[in-house]
């Protein structure tokens, strides 16, 4: 018998009534086939009630139960599991890899932040893993075939055979450090769904009975014609979609077919099943499942994982008076937060230390380089890790006044829907009417971004410390090194002007000045706050002004 909590969850989600009389005949084999899957995991693999993670052991103990309650199960990971907490950071990804395969994953694909570490470790962790990593648009373009070892496969489980395609964003190529895809080549658009559907074909073709494209594309506008259900409408011979990277929860139908999504960080847990002679899907939330059902052997190997960076990681830092709030969206993406006027007073502060003799006039920090909250109270660390994990090296830029209102106005074109790019500033302060439309001109090189066809359409009032930009002025702005070089939407760093003309990967113009952002955070917690950060963080300070 099943216990009392755990039957009342089957109701909850319409997973009790699995009798064969609910299928035809021919459907029975189907009807015993449960795929479960995870996106944007995060690193988060540990069970934890303050953020209402699931965690590894919770989708190990799930996979067990429906194995012994006689079902075949097809476990999938949507991408972005190897990058972000601390859990996973400080083994560059080894120890989420060691976590699936514990668990049993059968198949995962590359999310954008897989190649945050560099080509070469991802490819490492591709042979640590036990199940399989499919890609088919990620081609290296000295050979032309894909990174991953397979752009597909066919899985039997029961006698059903379900045909994978891996499918990655093509905003990789600036989501994650131009660095990290140098060679590579992201196919998109209608190359994008061409892949996918010869890829379905060829699975058909081979006896797959349905297939399924597991992406890491998401919905975003940013990257519209790349999304998951671009790919679906636009590719036929697929028949489901289990999809990634922009933290939604999805439980749609895309004409007719199948769109899944989890949100991220196993908060939830997807589950597609054959039911009533249809494919559905539906969520398992926290809270869904009894932490005693999670495995145990899992939840010791995450637990004494996660004890071991705490004690790396437990030097701490200051205290907070206040929170700094990291929340995606409404959030760092999408408006001015407490964190992003902390984080760019902190880069701000330290490249002032370290270049004493230059004016250093402002900073720009991408709000999607804010991944998590620094919680009132003791500061740790690891507190800081968490919420900047990328490590990347502050530099300092010269650009004209032009150049800044150029870039801010691309950084924040999908205003007010959410983005990565969006411009935390110190030193500066801007207006956004987000009334207008942002109106593309040029697209930047190796990007999906495009500079606006004139400055001055959406971005307003560009002030340099209380002062009106001058726009043939040369001003020098300290930035994180994965945007001196063209990251996210700031391709106009890498493209020429007045000034300097910064070429992708090598980046010459820009000053790096041996500090990362972690280390320049920590500094001015030290140096400047005194170990304390205030009040003065309560709210946003009023340097971002939103017209709607």
């Amino acid at each position: 018998m099943l216990k009392k909590s755990y039957r009342l969850f089957l109701t909850l989600v319409f997973l009790l009534s699995f009798a064969a009389s609910a299928f035809a005949a021919d459907s029975a084999a189907l009807s015993k086939l449960i795929i479960l899957h995870t996106n944007d995991t995060h690193g988060y693999h540990l069970r934890d009630a303050s953020k209402g993670v699931n965690g590894m052991a919770a989708v190990a103990g799930l996979k067990k139960r429906y194995e012994q309650m006689g079902f075949n199960v097809l476990l999938l990971d949507a991408g972005d599991a190897i990058q972000d907490n601390n859990l996973v950071n400080l083994s560059k990804g080894a120890t989420a890899i060691q976590f699936m395969n514990a668990v049993g994953y059968d198949a995962a694909t590359f999310g954008n932040h897989e190649f945050d570490y560099g080509q070469d470790v991802l490819l490492q962790r591709v042979s640590e893993a036990n199940y399989k990593y499919l890609c088919a648009n990620v081609i290296v373009e000295a050979t032309g075939k894909p990174l991953a070892p397979a752009p597909s496969a066919i899985f039997n489980k029961g006698g059903v055979k379900i045909g994978v395609i891996g499918l990655t964003t093509p905003t990789t190529k600036t989501g994650s450090h131009p660095k990290n895809v140098r060679g590579l080549k992201f196919l998109e658009l209608e190359e994008l769904y061409a892949c996918a559907e010869n890829e379905a074909r060829k699975l058909k073709a081979q006896g797959a009975d349905v297939v399924i494209a597991l992406t890491h594309l998401g919905s975003e506008m940013a990257s519209a014609g790349n999304n998951s259900e671009d790919v679906l409408r636009n590719s036929p011979s697929v028949d489901i979609i289990i999809d990634g990277h922009d933290h939604q929860i999805k439980i749609n139908r895309v004409d007719g077919e199948v769109q899944a999504e989890t949100g991220c960080y196993t908060q939830n847990i997807g589950i597609v099943r054959y039911f009533n002679a249809e494919w559905q899907s539906t969520i398992v939330p926290y809270g869904a499942l009894d932490p005693k059902d999670d495995d145990k052997q899992v939840a010791k190997l995450v637990a004494d994982a996660q004890k071991a960076v705490d004690r790396q990681m437990a030097s701490k830092i200051g205290v907070s008076k206040v929170t700094l709030d990291g929340t995606r969206f409404p959030g760092v993406r999408t408006q001015e937060m407490n964190s992003g006027d902390f984080f760019a007073d902190a880069y701000l502060w330290q490249a002032r230390q370290l270049y004493k003799d230059n004016q250093i006039d402002g900073a720009i920090v991408n709000g999607g380089s804010i991944r998590a909250s620094v919680n009132a109270g003791t500061v740790l660390e690891a507190d800081i890790r968490r919420a900047i994990p990328y490590d990347n090296e502050l530099s300092v830029v010269p650009i004209t006044g032009a150049k800044l209102y150029e870039i801010l106005e691309s950084a924040s074109c999908a205003t007010p829907d959410a983005m990565g790019a969006f411009p935390q500033v110190a030193g500066i302060s801007y207006t956004i009417d987000t009334t207008k439309k942002f109106v593309p001109g040029n697209r930047y090189p190796r990007s999906d971004y495009y500079a606006p066809e004139k400055i001055g359409n959406r971005i307003k009032d560009v002030k340099i410390n209380g002062q009106p930009v001058e726009l043939d002025k040369v001003y020098h702005i300290v930035v994180a090194s994965f945007i001196a070089c063209g990251g996210d939407a700031y391709g106009g760093l890498t493209a020429p002007d007045d000034v300097t003309s910064i070429a992708p990967l090598e980046c010459p113009g820009v000053f790096y000045f041996g500090c990362t952002d972690i280390d320049g955070t920590i500094n001015f917690i030290k140096s400047e706050l005194g170990g304390v950060i205030g009040e003065e963080y309560a709210q946003p300070q009023g340097r971002i002004t939103i017209i709607k």
